[in-house]
């Protein structure tokens, strides 16, 4: 099996051996400790990968991105598609959920997120290491616009849908809090944002807290929705009223049909 992925992967039985855990994710083996040799902890080595930003190498096919799950959650099969998400049967940690390839910046794929199609936890995988805090979702597509003036919401689903509304430059947090380093991200590229968060207590409470802290560096409007309301619950419509009610200036955001 090693020389197999070796050639087919032209690399080293080594690299092939740390492709293969990190597929069907199983913890590489290590031998016993050594007199006189010092292993670097775990904690380090996945602080060494975080700072590394390595990229996958490899996709997961097929998928199936017209999958009952997709269209339960209203994403049609060519948003789904266009993001390179769907439902995935082959081998591997992530057989049997929604896979959502992640990208950085430059568009190189990080890793790959599983959504388990009946919220039997854990509801979302990522891979052991992997840095959500340096990353924003869709940010690559969203950069690809030239607009000056971007959406952020919080999860892969939030973002699939308002993109499908016609608002493309939209990313996703992965969460409701931002790091320094997606602060970062946000700022270098864009002049305004708009924060539209879940409606529930953590988004409100999210939202303040990074309108706070974007205010002196960009434009910043928090966008508020009813209470437990989220994105990824709004059909096209309702994210374009929403929008309204906070911009009436609506062109500004690009609209797509």
């Amino acid at each position: 099996m090693l020389d197999l992925v070796a050639r087919v992967e032209r690399c080293s039985l080594r690299q092939a051996a740390l492709w293969l855990a990190e597929w069907f994710g199983v913890e590489p083996w290590a031998p016993p400790s050594v007199p006189g040799v010092c292993r670097r902890p775990t904690t380090e080595r996945i602080r060494e990968r975080e700072s590394s930003g390595a990229t996958l190498r490899f996709t997961l096919r097929p998928i199936d991105s017209a999958h009952a799950y997709l269209k339960q959650r209203g994403v049609q099969a060519e948003t789904a598609a266009h993001f390179g998400v769907g439902y995935y049967a082959g081998p591997g940690l992530l057989q049997g959920r929604v896979v959502i390839p992640i990208h950085n910046d430059r568009g190189q794929l990080l890793a790959y997120a599983g959504r388990s199609l009946d919220g039997a936890a854990p509801k979302y995988k990522l891979p052991t290491g992997f840095a959500k805090s340096r990353v924003l979702f869709n940010l690559h597509r969203a950069m690809a616009h030239g607009r000056d003036r971007v959406i952020v919401v919080e999860g892969f689903f939030d973002c699939m849908k308002v993109h499908q509304a016609g608002l493309r430059c939209v990313v996703g947090l992965m969460g409701c809090s931002l790091s320094a380093h997606q602060e970062a991200l946000l700022v270098e590229r864009f002049r305004s944002v708009a924060l539209l968060l879940d409606g529930d207590s953590a988004g409100q409470q999210g939202s303040r807290l990074i309108a706070d802290r974007l205010r002196h560096q960009c434009d910043v409007e928090i966008v508020k929705l009813a209470l437990g309301q989220q994105p990824d619950q709004l059909a096209a419509p309702q994210i374009h009223r929403v929008l309204v009610r906070h911009y009436p200036a609506h062109d500004s955001f690009e609209i797509v049909e």
